[in-house]
């Protein structure tokens, strides 16, 4: 798995797609009522993510971050503004070309958290500024709890299609905040046996992450969802994913020089400002979207906006990296 790790990957992006193939290939393994009925792990195991995600988060690390508050705004605004308004603009510009659940899958992505860990893995890596990188993606995820969905009602209610706005915020707060929170105040307790099952607890966050694919993709294979999509519907999501990518990171490149930022800075805002979580998106799509029949085609941008951003973010981290070490 060497060549994996060289673009920030692992096994895990393999399992995705295995995953993925595994509910083309069979989807009465994974469907809703299906042979293993994994819906009731995967309800379940969206509250198991977030309560393991709030046990990890480390407030020391947070509050070493705190007051640098214009890279805060500037990777929060990107986040939670810039990306859904060109969320919007994407949409409308692609319309023609796709389905109302692939619409929505693009915009859902744009209005989604950054992503925590490759985040501050990749600053590292490029030198920049790790604490403010830990803050801003963990803050990220936080507002998104609440952030995200007025966004997507917003979305849904401009097409005539928008959900009950409260019992959705309701249930996003069971099933994320809440665990999140008493991770937090759970971690004092359970920080060492964590420390000393760090691999176990990944494992869990992972399988329950593919499972919630394996069923989504399933349902859908099932429902025909992905009958009149194939190849070149993955191919434009690709495209456009990355697109989106290069133009978001730009626009903050820019913005981070207007700004005067230095080399940290800029690092960390570029790199948080510019990605979005799968993690965090895939267990919140199954909160927001339940059992739409079409869950797998609304999950399927972040999984290969995921997949891309790892490489060329990493790619880039070392490019950062080295250069800074050669000075």
């Amino acid at each position: 798995m060497n060549w994996l790790k060289r673009f920030g990957l692992d096994g895990f992006m393999l399992a995705l797609v295995g995953a993925v193939g595994l509910a083309v290939a069979w989807p009465a393994l994974g469907r809703t009522g299906g042979l293993v009925r994994i819906e009731y792990f995967t309800n379940y195991g969206v509250a198991l993510v977030f309560l393991l995600y709030g046990l990890t988060l480390s407030p020391q690390k947070l509050r070493e971050g705190l007051f640098n508050w214009r890279l805060h705004l500037v990777v929060q605004l990107s986040t939670f503004l810039l990306f859904p308004l060109l969320g919007l603009l994407l949409v409308t510009l692609f319309g023609a070309h796709l389905t109302p659940a692939l619409a929505l899958g693009f915009f859902y992505l744009a209005a989604l958290p950054s992503t925590v860990s490759s985040s501050v893995a990749m600053t590292s890596i490029a030198r920049g500024n790790v604490p403010g990188a830990i803050f801003n993606a963990s803050l990220s995820s936080l507002i998104g709890v609440f952030v995200t969905p007025l966004w997507v009602n917003a979305y849904l209610k401009a097409n005539g299609a928008a959900f009950d706005l409260w019992p959705v915020i309701l249930k996003v707060v069971l099933l994320v905040l809440l665990p999140i929170v008493l991770g937090q105040v759970l971690r004092p307790l359970l920080i060492r046996w964590l420390t000393q099952n760090a691999a176990l607890t990944k494992r869990l966050d992972r399988a329950t992450i593919l499972a919630i694919v394996l069923n989504s993709f399933s349902d859908s294979v099932a429902e025909g969802v992905w009958a009149q999509h194939g190849v070149s519907t993955i191919a434009l999501i690709a495209a456009v994913s990355v697109g989106l990518f290069v133009l978001v990171y730009a626009l903050m490149n820019l913005l981070c020089r207007r700004l005067g930022f230095d080399r940290g800075d800029t690092i960390a805002s570029t790199f948080c400002g510019s990605k979005k979580s799968l993690a965090t998106g895939v267990p919140m799509a199954k909160v927001m979207f339940g059992a739409h029949p079409a869950l797998g085609l609304i999950i399927a941008p972040i999984m290969v906006y995921h997949f891309l951003q790892l490489v060329i973010v990493s790619y880039l981290a070392r490019q950062l990296g080295e250069a800074e070490a050669a000075r």
